[in-house]
C-alpha cells in the first residue's frame, strides 16, 4: 500500500492538487485523523511493508449515522474526492458513501486474498505469495528429514488463490482450497490416489476458510481416518501480511496510484482501478465488489499433474 500512497500524492502535487492523508481508514474519517501530505511524507516508504497511513475496522461506518460523521470530517476538511486502498470490505463502504453523499470515490485493490473482480491481480497478492514460498522451502527441510505429513494453513478466507498458487511456487503435493471443497472431497481423493506413495515426505497447503476446516481440522481427520501418517500443522498467520513488498508489488502498485489520480482528473467516480492483461482499466465498484472472481481450473490441473 506505501508504494500506491506514494504514487497518489506526488502524481497528485504534480497536478497541482493538495493532498491529504487519512489515518486508520475509515475509523480516521470520523474521528477526523487527517494531516496534510508533502512529498517528504512519502520519501523511502516504497520499500516499506504494510502502510504508513495504518489500518483499521469501523464498526461505526457501517451504520448510516457513521457515514455522516465521515461525510461532515470530509466537508470540514475540504475534502472533495476520495481514494480508498483495501479489500471487499472497504469498496463496499466506500460505494455506500459514494452513493450517500454522491460523493467522487476511486479504490484501489489493496487485498492478498487477490479476490477481488476485475483486476488480474491486486496490491499486496505478489508479496504474501513469495512469502508464502519462502516459508514452505523451509519447512520442507523439517518434512523431508523426518518423514511427515504437513499441512500449512495459508490465509484465504473465501478464495483459494494464494493457497493453490503457493502450492505450486513451493512444490507442494496438494491445496485444499474452499472453491473445490464445496464439489469433492479434496482430501479423500488425495489419499485415493495414491497420495505419498513413492515421497518421503508431502506438504499440503490449506486455506483457512470454514469450508476446508483450516489446517487443524484437516489434520484432525488425517489422524482419524488414516492414523498411518506422522502429521503436523504449520499455521503462517500474519506472516503474510507483512515483509517488504516484491518488485512487482511496487510497480503494479505505483501505477494503479497514477491511474487512480488520473481517474479523478477525468471526473470518473465509483470505480475500481484495475489490471487486465497488463492494461490499466476501470471497474465499477458493483461489479467489483458483487461479482466473484473464479479460480483457473487450468492451475489445478496442473498442480495435479506437477504433483503426481
Amino acid at each position: 500500500m506505501n508504494a500506491a500512497i506514494r504514487a497518489i500524492t506526488r502524481s497528485a502535487i504534480l497536478y497541482g492538487i493538495t493532498v491529504k492523508g487519512v489515518y486508520r481508514g475509515f475509523r480516521g474519517l470520523i474521528t477526523d485523523e487527517i494531516e496534510s501530505f508533502e512529498t517528504q511524507h512519502v520519501s523511502n516508504i516504497v520499500q516499506r511493508g504494510g502502510t504508513v497511513l495504518k489500518t483499521a475496522r469501523s464498526e461505526e461506518f457501517k451504520t448510516p449515522e457513521g457515514r455522516k460523521r465521515a461525510y461532515d470530517t470530509l466537508c470540514r476538511q475540504g475534502i472533495d474526492a476520495l481514494i480508498v486502498i483495501g479489500g471487499d470490505g472497504s469498496l463496499t463502504g466506500a460505494r455506500l458513501l459514494a452513493q450517500e453523499y454522491n460523493f467522487p470515490i476511486i479504490g484501489l485493490p489493496g487485498t492478498i486474498d487477490n479476490d477481488l473482480y476485475g483486476t488480474d491481480i491486486t496490491i499486496g497478492y505478489d508479496t504474501a505469495l513469495n512469502t508464502i514460498m519462502e516459508c514452505v522451502d523451509k519447512i520442507r527441510d523439517t518434512a523431508s528429514s523426518h518423514d511427515r505429513l504437513f499441512f500449512i494453513e495459508i490465509m484465504g478466507r473465501e478464495a483459494g488463490f494464494l493457497a493453490l498458487n503457493g502450492a505450486i511456487a513451493s512444490g507442494a503435493e496438494a491445496a485444499i482450497i474452499p472453491e473445490i471443497s464445496l464439489e469433492k472431497d479434496q482430501l479423500a481423493e488425495m489419499i485415493e490416489h495414491g497420495f505419498r506413495k513413492s515421497k518421503n515426505s508431502s506438504i499440503v497447503l490449506v486455506a483457512e476458510s470454514e469450508v476446508t476446516g483450516g489446517a487443524l481440522g484437516v489434520a484432525e481427520r488425517v489422524k482419524k481416518e488414516y492414523p498411518q501418517f506422522d502429521v503436523r500443522v504449520s499455521i503462517l498467520g500474519h506472516l503474510q501480511r507483512g515483509g517488504s513488498p516484491t518488485a512487482q508489488d511496487r510497480i503494479l502498485a505505483t501505477r494503479m496510484g497514477v491511474a487512480a489520480v488520473d481517474a479523478l482528473l477525468d471526473d470518473q467516480r465509483s470505480v475500481m482501478i484495475g489490471i487486465q492483461n497488463e492494461v490499466i482499466v476501470h471497474v465499477p465498484f458493483a461489479k467489483a465488489i458483487k461479482n466473484a472472481k473464479l479460480i483457473d481450473r487450468e492451475l489445478l490441473n496442473t498442480l495435479w499433474i506437477v504433483s503426481r
